[in-house]
């Protein structure tokens, strides 16, 4: 209510009473006041009461919630039902226009006031989280494959004679999907094995832009979060690269936003050299429903460019989901949960090297990763040729979810393009292994829980010689893992 309402209240009930109640409804309106102020994620997380009223304060600006409202149009903002309305706060016009998805809709204020914020609060954290010269970002509502395609949609418009992108390899299919649905033929870049790790191969990078011509390349397609024993690209000599070529260069940061080692990378490889764009999801860093992703970059004129690319009026689900994440945590709630993983992360490798070692294999060294980890799987190979996918198998019986088991010699044939040894972002890594990951949200309880199963599951398998590839119909937890397409 407003004051001339709350005076109007105090002929009803005791007036004493009445400022109590508006100096609550001012505490509210304050945090409010401070968010428009600054566009900045809160220190401290809004209590579910606050970010509801904001929410219905932003409703009641869109034109479908005003009151006598008489739409005659083909796009009014109707809902049939009132449980999906009340589900999306009846903010139910989207956000963006025809021709640019940050644009302003004129039917849509609060709407629009919600992307702009979102947008604004999540630049916030992208710097609060070690990317400090980031310019300029926005929430788009497609995961993070297609918006890795519009970020190369985009750059066709600056480089249309271009039809290669060089891609460091990472066994991730809609990785590669991005670039093929685009229209590019991907440059597969094999890494170079340096002890355990899968690192990136600068010569055979820069031999490539030499052999193909650096105006007949589209971009550099590097990566920073991914599986163990694959580690995130060297950025930083591959901005340089990019510099020195004058190429461009699109970093998927997909679950990246949560390592500090990952957002110093990007932060680094602006400093350096050249990076034009990363991408991130909201689902993996933000502990969101998929179908959201940021595309953020240090040219504020290229992020605009790839935002008036998106065709049409987009869902403002993605961006009511983290906005409402961001208010809930405040800044220091989100600290906390990253903080809270990069402890977890040293306690699953105590626990997975422990495992390790019980049972004969080893916890590969892979420290240049920051999120994941993989244990061998020598031991088991060597007992059977089907023994490594039925750990996978049993594993995911027993509810041990993420968990990927990769055997030796995997094909998998993707666009008329076949990876040798798939899954393991190499031709020929010298063993088996079982992947496990720390990221955000994890808790002390899922890793003493995964350690215990897979103990348990790792013991049956010895006791058994005479391990056969299983015929159930349960999907392995392997390369062919259901999982595995969620995390690029």
């Amino acid at each position: 209510m407003n004051g001339e309402n709350f005076a109007l209240s105090e002929q009803i009930v005791s007036s004493s009473y009445i400022r109590q109640g508006s100096q609550a409804r001012r505490s509210h309106e304050q945090l409010i006041r401070l968010l428009l102020e600054q566009g900045k994620c809160p220190e401290e997380g809004w209590s579910e009461s606050t970010v509801e009223l904001f929410l219905n304060e932003l409703a009641v600006m869109d034109s479908n919630n005003f009151l006598g409202n008489c739409g005659v149009g083909e796009r009014e903002g109707r809902v049939a039902s009132s449980l999906v309305a009340r589900r999306h706060y009846r903010l139910i016009h989207g956000i963006g226009r025809s021709g640019d998805i940050a644009a302003i809709q004129p039917k849509a204020a609060g709407s629009s006031l919600l992307n702009k914020l979102t947008n604004s609060v999540v630049l916030d954290i992208l710097k609060l989280t070690g990317v400090r010269s980031v310019a300029s970002c926005f929430v788009v509502p497609m995961a993070t494959g297609m918006s890795l395609t519009l970020c190369f949609l985009t750059l066709r418009h600056r480089r249309p004679k271009a039809r290669y992108i060089i891609w460091p390899r990472i066994d991730q299919k809609s990785c590669f999907k991005s670039m093929i649905t685009a229209g590019f033929e991907p440059v597969v870049v094999e890494n170079a094995l340096e002890g355990d790790e899968l690192r990136t191969d600068l010569e055979a990078v820069e031999r490539k832009i030499e052999a193909l011509g650096a105006e007949n390349i589209l971009c550099v397609h590097s990566t920073t979060s991914c599986f163990a024993p694959r580690v995130p690209d060297r950025i930083e000599e591959l901005a340089a690269m990019c510099a020195k070529y004058n190429i461009p260069h699109i970093v998927n940061n997909a679950y990246g936003v949560q390592s500090s080692k990952c957002m110093h990378l990007i932060q680094q490889g602006a400093r350096v050299g050249r990076i034009d764009a990363f991408v991130q999801s909201l689902d993996k860093n933000f502990m969101v429903p998929v179908g959201g992703a940021i595309i953020a970059g240090f040219e504020e004129s290229f992020i605009q460019e790839i935002s008036k690319m998106y065709p049409g009026r987009a869902s403002a689900s993605p961006s009511l989901d983290v906005l409402i994440t961001l208010l809930t945590l405040g800044a220091n709630g989100y600290k906390k949960l990253l903080a809270e993983r990069k402890e977890i992360y040293s306690f699953l490798v105590q626990e997975l090297k422990s495992l390790a070692s019980a049972h004969g294999e080893r916890l590969l060294h892979t420290p240049h990763n920051p999120i994941s980890l993989a244990m061998s799987l020598d031991g088991l190979e060597a007992k059977s040729n089907g023994a490594v996918t039925q750990l996978g198998s049993m594993l995911f019986t027993r509810q041990v979810s993420g968990a990927r088991v990769i055997p030796l010699g995997k094909e998998q044939t993707i666009s008329g393009h076949t990876f040798r040894g798939f899954m393991s972002h190499s031709e020929s890594y010298p063993c088996p292994y079982l992947n496990a990951a720390s990221a955000v949200g994890i808790t002390r309880e899922d890793v003493t829980l995964c350690m215990k199963r897979l103990d348990k599951c790792l013991k049956t398998l010895k006791k058994n010689q005479n391990v056969t590839t299983p015929t159930s119909p349960v999907p392995p937890a392997g390369p062919e893992d259901p999982p595995v397409e969620e995390s690029p």
